[in-house]
């Protein structure tokens, strides 16, 4: 196995934890994006304007300030509507993204009784299984509570792999389950889906609803709410992207230690490599899928590991083979 026990526990208590850390962050961006609105709309206004230095910046600042426990408070409130409507509505919408659709076991009694033999042999409740009906290869686990849990598996990466990698990757999404990694990662996707909102619609305030003609530091004040703006979603990003990398190799070792045998992940991995891509899927969504080959500029904004990285990972700690021939370097 890649982790011992008491250390794969270790793990995911730290993952978690800087998870949680992460994500507490989220209102705190909010509230930056409001106070940026609340800036713009000041000197849009006139409330901003001081007659005695015939400028609008300094006022404009300090009434800003004035109205941060009013930005907190509203801030906050949408926050909590988007989170009750994400609770009970977030894996209808992310069904609808990827055209995934529910299974019995009637359907596909194989790929059920394969789940449903991993989740028996944890003591874990079977979660809801679904499939996309796509040549593509990939998978992904979804869901905020035990009712909610689902896998989802695409057309393709049942033609493609065998059992023994089917059953390695259906581990890997129950693992992603077990390690809550599923909860936070849907969390942090819904709240990123409101910075992204909320920066839009800021974004269309300073291009076009202007400012007071004519008086000096409005230029100052719209350039300072773009920075603000901007530095909220650039950080909201970045944290979503920094949750999922640490996860997949976390799941990677789960679905070993599901299933004892990491040459079938190793195996599953290599055919994944390159026939992963679903063109209509969400960007937010990908960052749930097993592989996500969006790696953004440079690979600075991918996020998942490279695949060989992660076969790396089971060759060194899991004792898998080392595979022939390498997966290519992308």
């Amino acid at each position: 196995m890649v982790f011992g026990a008491a250390g794969l526990r270790t793990h995911i208590w730290n993952n978690n934890l800087r998870s949680l850390i992460l994500l507490a962050g989220f209102p705190v961006l909010l509230v930056l994006i409001g106070f940026a609105i609340t800036l713009v709309w000041m000197g849009i206004a006139g409330d901003g304007y001081d007659a005695v230095k015939g400028d609008v910046t300094g006022a404009a600042m300090a009434g800003a300030f004035e109205q941060l426990p009013v930005i907190g408070l509203v801030s906050l409130g949408i926050a909590g509507i988007w989170f009750i409507i994400a609770w009970f509505f977030h894996q209808s919408m992310i069904d609808a993204s990827t055209g995934a659709r529910t299974v019995r076991r009637e359907e596909e009694k194989e790929l059920y009784n394969l789940l449903e033999n991993l989740c028996v042999s944890r003591g874990m409740s079977m979660p809801r299984l679904a499939i996309i009906e796509t040549e593509a290869m990939n998978a992904y686990a979804s869901g905020i509570r035990e009712d909610q849990y689902t896998v989802t598996v695409t057309r393709g990466l049942m033609n493609g792999l065998d059992r023994a990698e089917l059953e390695a990757v259906l581990a890997h999404e129950l693992s992603h389950i077990r390690h809550a990694d599923v909860r936070m990662m849907v969390i942090a996707i819904i709240f990123v889906g409101i910075i992204s909102f909320a920066a839009e619609i800021a974004f269309r305030g300073l291009l076009h609803g202007g400012m007071r003609g004519g008086r000096r530091g409005g230029g100052v004040l719209i350039l300072a709410a773009f920075a603000m703006i901007a530095l909220a979603w650039v950080l909201a990003v970045l944290i979503r992207f920094s949750l999922s990398r640490r996860r997949e190799y976390m799941a990677d070792a789960g679905a070993v230690e599901l299933t004892k045998n990491p040459d079938a992940m190793i195996s599953a991995l290599q055919k994944i490599s390159g026939q992963a891509e679903i063109e209509k899927a969400p960007s937010e969504v990908r960052e749930l899928f097993i592989e996500n080959p969006k790696a953004g500029f440079m690979g600075v904004f991918a996020t998942h590991p490279p695949i060989e990285k992660r076969i790396e990972m089971l060759v060194e700690h899991a004792g898998g083979k080392r595979p022939y021939p390498s997966v290519p370097q992308r």
